[in-house]
């Protein structure tokens, strides 16, 4: 049908007069987290390079993140600083949530965004294809949930008592972890291998956690 060649020949039209911008979707791509943990403290060393690639304030991530994650934190030159242990995965799922919700358009999938006020509804604007939408914010996690653990999990557990098999033994939120080959007293990363009711069986790891 004539009516279908046309809208074909339009289509070709268009996917020529704007490729850069399909290319550039292409590539768009995070920095990789650089996540530092100083004690019980997290560092995300490269914080502002993550804000300039989004093209986001940082103070409104780092408020998002800070809500998800709950707990303090702040930034300092180039780094956000988070006053709780943190995994590195806690921090890219949040930071992708963040991108999902306030960066990438829904209709194109392009990061070419900027948010704009209608009224008190806070709108996601798209450069690319002019598609706008409310940004609506997905609830945080409920604490009993975040409060869990799953096997593959690598975590940091103390050791405060050996059981009669000589395993050394430690609690994480309301979880028995049993981590053979450890002793009382010690702190190590372990990774969790099984999950019986509330109790984890791990193995000593010198990965990085990540809960």
């Amino acid at each position: 049908m004539a009516g279908d060649d046309d809208y074909l020949a339009l289509l070709d039209r268009a996917k020529i007069a704007c490729p850069e911008t399909i290319e550039n979707h292409e590539r768009f791509e995070l920095p990789e987290m650089d996540v530092l943990q100083e004690g019980k403290i997290t560092v995300l060393r490269n914080f502002i390079d993550i804000t300039d690639k989004l093209r986001r304030d940082p103070q409104h991530l780092l408020q998002f993140m800070l809500k998800e994650l709950g707990t303090p934190g702040n930034i300092e030159g180039r780094r956000a600083v988070f006053k709780a242990k943190i995994g590195p995965q806690q921090i890219n799922d949040k930071i992708q949530m963040y991108t999902e919700t306030y960066v990438i358009c829904s209709e194109c999938g392009l990061p070419d965004t900027k948010m704009t006020k209608d009224g008190r509804t806070l709108m996601l604007e798209c450069e690319a294809c002019g598609a706008r939408r409310p940004i609506t914010v997905r609830k945080s996690v409920k604490a009993d949930t975040a409060n869990t653990i799953r096997e593959g999990d690598i975590i940091e557990v103390t050791i405060s008592d050996v059981g009669k098999k000589g395993d050394g033994v430690g609690k994480v939120f309301d979880y028995l972890v049993v981590v053979p080959g450890t002793v009382k007293g010690a702190t190590v990363h372990a990774k969790i291998t099984k999950i019986s009711a509330k109790t984890a069986f791990a193995v000593p790891t010198t990965e990085p956690c990540t809960r």
